[in-house]
């Protein structure tokens, strides 16, 4: 397998630091509101790859941090009247949630920074005594220019830094970065040798990898905008105090909307908990890993309604096999799936060998020939098992089973759909024009678009 290492901006093979192993750490959320899909692509894209990673029979420890004690969070607990504390629980539950309703496995531990300050004190002594940080009016930075390497992530000069904090306090050159800040009345604050205070939103995540992935680990994912200052900074502590830290530096693309990063401040965010009114989890799931991990994603209401097109298709197709021949087992992954997602976890060259082996299925059952249409079946599900989208997943099936007259109606369109597809592609249009009759009998209405059709109830 070969990954996309942000630090080298090539792809290099991964072969991890422990034989039989494999360590990540993700930045996870910080919790100062309601997640939207910009917040959990992050988390599915490292849920793929810890799901291909163990696939091919390698022991994955996935750490994915919260922050729970942030300037954002103290703001607007205060405005809201609330407790700090409660505010970040809050929307703790609200990130698990969605992470769980898109069928993201657990992570192995997820730590909260206010779980770990012992950790950060530990690792503010080992950089005040080298001196590469130090001590100002009760602040504790860290000395950019003490560390050679400052910059290498992401490809910036030293003149060109600037660390966007809005208190530069009692800093030796604005250039440096806060580990540790002074304690400020009516917010929380731990003891320290250098006085109260609370941390640093870099310190944190440096802190907390390494207390459980060790001072070297494989894997450092999350979006592209924390490359500059988050990772640049982790990355500048954790080498100056003398930890190998992370092999390689992996960033997942942002969703956008009209153009802009998805984000709050912008006001532009779409809530999890509003798309999942509209679409199952595991056909949001799939709008979501479909592109590969390193493209945006513009998001559009069409795009969202092909997704789901496309994923009733696989769906349809394993119904239809459970139906007529008995229910497919998972099987072996083809070559071809493997060798996308060993290319830099290539996710839509892997959807394109499902769909293929869906198209396959489909022509033999048609055909008459069971056994091809069982063993390309088994093959669906365990490509789509990798991916976390088996329709046979107990997870889905069960979220399905709660209106099983919908799940029997989306199964029935898309079969009819992709029998419609198939048949004009074969040029067959008379059969092609037959099928969307029977639709618009049925009352379903068909819209045809260069990606794909999409279909709605007429009364809806």
């Amino acid at each position: 397998m070969h990954l996309f290492d942000t630090a080298t901006r090539s792809k290099r093979e991964f072969v991890p630091l422990r034989a039989g192993a494999a360590s990540i750490y993700v930045c996870g959320a910080t919790v100062q509101g309601l997640p939207h899909i910009g917040h959990v692509r992050s988390g599915l894209n490292y849920d793929v790859l810890r799901r291909w990673l163990a696939h091919g029979g390698l022991d994955v420890t996935l750490v994915r941090n919260v922050t729970d004690i942030d300037d954002k969070i103290l703001t607007k607990a205060a405005a809201a009247g609330r407790p700090w504390w409660e505010w970040a629980a809050t929307h703790e539950r609200a990130f698990a949630a969605a992470y769980d309703a898109l069928g993201c496995l657990p992570a192995s531990v997820e730590p909260r920074a206010t779980g770990h300050i012992t950790q950060m004190i530990e690792l503010m002594h080992r950089l005040v005594d080298t001196d590469h940080a130090y001590e100002a009016g009760g602040d504790v930075y860290f000395d950019v220019r003490s560390f050679p390497g400052y910059g290498a992530l992401s490809g910036q000069r030293l003149d060109e830094v600037v660390q966007g904090e809005l208190d530069e306090g009692a800093k030796r050159d604005p250039r440096d970065f806060t580990l540790w800040k002074a304690a400020k009345p009516g917010e929380p604050s731990w003891p320290t040798p250098w006085g109260p205070g609370r941390p640093g939103w870099h310190l944190e995540c440096s802190a907390m990898a390494t207390f459980y992935l060790g001072p070297e680990f494989d894997v450092h994912g999350g979006g592209i905008d924390l490359v500059f200052p988050h990772h640049e900074n982790e990355r500048a502590q954790s080498n100056a105090a003398g930890d190998g830290f992370a092999r390689f530096w992996t960033h997942n693309a942002w969703v956008t909307l009209g153009g802009e990063k998805m984000s709050k401040s912008l006001g532009n965010t779409l809530s999890i908990e509003a798309l999942l009114k509209r679409v199952r989890g595991a056909e949001l799931r799939y709008y979501l890993v479909g592109p590969h991990y390193r493209s945006m994603i513009e998001y559009s209401d069409a795009a969202l309604d092909e997704a789901v097109v496309a994923y009733r298709r696989i769906e349809s197709f394993v119904a239809r096999v459970r139906e007529r021949v008995g229910s497919p087992v998972p099987g072996t992954v083809p070559p071809d799936f493997a060798a996308a997602l060993d290319d830099d976890l290539g996710t839509p060259a892997a959807l394109a060998v499902v769909h293929g082996a869906v198209r396959d299925g489909n022509s033999a059952l048609d055909a008459g020939d069971r056994d091809a249409a069982l063993e390309l079946a088994g093959a669906v599900r365990a490509m789509t098992g990798v991916l976390g989208l088996d329709p046979l997943d107990p997870r889905w099936a069960a979220g399905a089973s709660d209106d099983a007259a919908a799940t029997a109606l989306s199964t029935l369109v898309g079969d009819l759909l992709a029998q419609r597809q198939d048949a004009r592609e074969a040029r067959d249009f008379a059969a092609a024009d037959g099928i969307r009759n029977r639709l618009t009998a049925a009352g379903v209405s068909v819209e045809d678009s260069p990606d794909g059709p999409t279909w709605s109830l007429k009364d809806a």
